[in-house]
């Protein structure tokens, strides 16, 4: 009776410990499944962003490679500053921002600029993007700083004026923000020409990709 009772305690330790033992398994087993699943969805996340951050570096790059094609003659390009620059030396009277005030060759070189421009976004209409007129001031020790800032943005809006009225049409893949840099007193980090103060009266282009502008700002 004794060894019967024996047999039967240790069978149930025995059960007891094989059950315990099952669930620890499966404790384990759960925390490494669920370890493994975060572990996975991190990985597959990571894999998609390098994928965007790919198909992002593959579209700036067909951008760069396109913007090349602009007209030399109207075009160049600032490495330094990443900005495009208008080769049309744009020289107004002080103070003005009226287009009419420029030569009538400048003002023929500004729409064949802008027939450029127009030419780039028609040949690119799969894709949407952001163009940024901005105009420069050139440093003038009678205007106010904040002044040159109002004059260089109007020198900007009056250009792209400039092209509506000559019918110029960039199309509907394109949006049109206007800027203005002012004369550099008070942004030190805007592209000046250091040695020729005159130089300045100038305007910037900037054509970028809006699907990776709401990228990145996401």
């Amino acid at each position: 009776m004794k060894k019967q009772k024996k047999e039967s305690y240790f069978w149930t330790s025995y059960s007891d410990l094989m059950t315990s033992l099952f669930l620890v398994m499966l404790v384990l087993f759960v925390s490494s499944y669920i370890q493994f699943s975060k572990a996975k969805t991190e990985l597959e996340t990571r894999n998609e962003s390098l994928k965007a951050d790919s198909v992002q570096l593959a579209e700036i790059k067909k951008i760069q490679q396109s913007t090349e094609n602009l007209s030399k003659e109207y075009f160049g390009f600032n490495e330094k500053h990443k900005k495009f620059v208008l080769k049309v030396k744009s020289f107004f009277p002080r103070g003005m921002s009226d287009i009419n005030y420029l030569s009538r060759q400048c003002q023929d070189s500004l729409k064949n600029a802008g027939m450029e421009i127009a030419k780039f976004f028609n040949n690119n209409s799969t894709n949407k993007y952001l163009l940024i007129i901005e105009g420069q001031a050139s440093a003038d020790s009678e205007l106010q700083s904040t002044s040159n800032y109002i004059l260089s943005f109007n020198r900007a809006y009056n250009l792209m004026k400039f092209w509506e009225m000559n019918r110029i049409d960039f199309g509907n893949n394109c949006e049109i923000q206007i800027a203005g840099s002012g004369d550099g007193l008070l942004d030190k980090n805007s592209m000046r020409d250091e040695e020729n103060n005159a130089a300045n009266q100038r305007f910037l282009i900037h054509i970028l990709p809006k699907n990776i502008i709401s990228n990145n700002s996401q």
